[in-house]
């Protein structure tokens, strides 16, 4: 199983890497790129939809019994109990306007559980990956989440989608001002969990992602060292899930803020 699953991840490493060189091509054109909404600041690009192709041709090639589940096109309902989970540009936002924030993610979920995980940036040539039980690395050197106990030792990474209330967020960045936390967004979530699982930033929450945005993200802070609130193998692929996620000591409070603003309990 553990040369299966490293199979997969190196696999995995490769191909969002060739996705991003082949991403990284339509954001230096942008004057000719085609740009279409999909609603309320919900962009999708003719970048977009060409690398998810891209990467779907080399996961049925590869992996041709695995089902496929990405952002842009329908999804593939495999043979096997593993199901490949990919967005071909998290931060389509910034990718559209020249902004170099944006990344290739690629997760592999078996029975609903995630057990690898990869998050490419393009821009930085940074390459974050995991499988479960094999620490997370990036460019070859591991990784780990903040030992901060404290909101006032770096910053929380805050994510907002047209499938939660904004109101929840304005609560939820209120309650990290008011205790000398700071709160940072760069319109990539699953950047952002990357970024958390490196220790650049505390956690990183949403009241709701779609798995392809935090599966891959998930499962790199968890390898790190860190501590997420666990999805619903069920139904997270089809549905998504709420996310918390953080360095061990800092996660409990991360969580009570949370359910303060999101409006939920244990």
């Amino acid at each position: 199983m553990t040369h299966d699953l490293d199979d997969r991840m190196h696999f995995a490493i490769d191909l969002a890497r060739r996705a991003g060189e082949l991403g990284l091509k339509y954001f230096r054109d942008l004057d000719n790129l085609t740009v279409e909404s999909k609603g309320h600041q919900d962009l999708v690009s003719e970048g977009d939809r060409e690398v998810e192709l891209f990467i779907r041709a080399a996961i049925a090639e590869a992996y041709p019994q695995d089902g496929i589940v990405g952002e842009e096109h329908a999804a593939v309902t495999g043979k096997t109990d593993h199901v490949w989970v990919i967005d071909p540009i998290d931060g389509t936002a910034n990718f559209v306007r020249g902004i170099p924030a944006w990344c290739v993610v690629i997760a592999c979920a078996t029975n609903g559980e995630t057990v690898v995980g990869v998050i490419h940036e393009p821009s930085t040539d940074e390459t974050f990956y995991a499988r479960r039980g094999g620490g997370a690395f990036v460019n070859g050197k591991p990784i780990k989440a903040s030992n901060a106990a404290s909101l006032t030792e770096g910053s929380v990474g805050t994510g907002l989608s047209n499938r939660a209330s904004t109101k929840n967020v304005v609560v939820l960045l209120t309650l990290i001002l008011a205790e000398g936390g700071v709160f940072y967004r760069n319109a990539s979530g699953a950047l952002m969990l990357a970024y958390a699982a490196s220790g650049r930033l505390l956690g990183y929450v949403e009241e709701h992602m779609n798995a392809w945005d935090c599966l891959a993200g998930m499962l790199l802070v968890e390898e790190a060292g860190g501590t997420v609130l666990k999805a619903d193998p069920k139904t997270v692929i089809g549905k998504g899930t709420r996310v918390i996620t953080g360095g061990k000591n800092i996660f409990p409070r991360l969580q009570l803020l949370c359910e303060t603003a999101f409006g939920f309990t244990r």
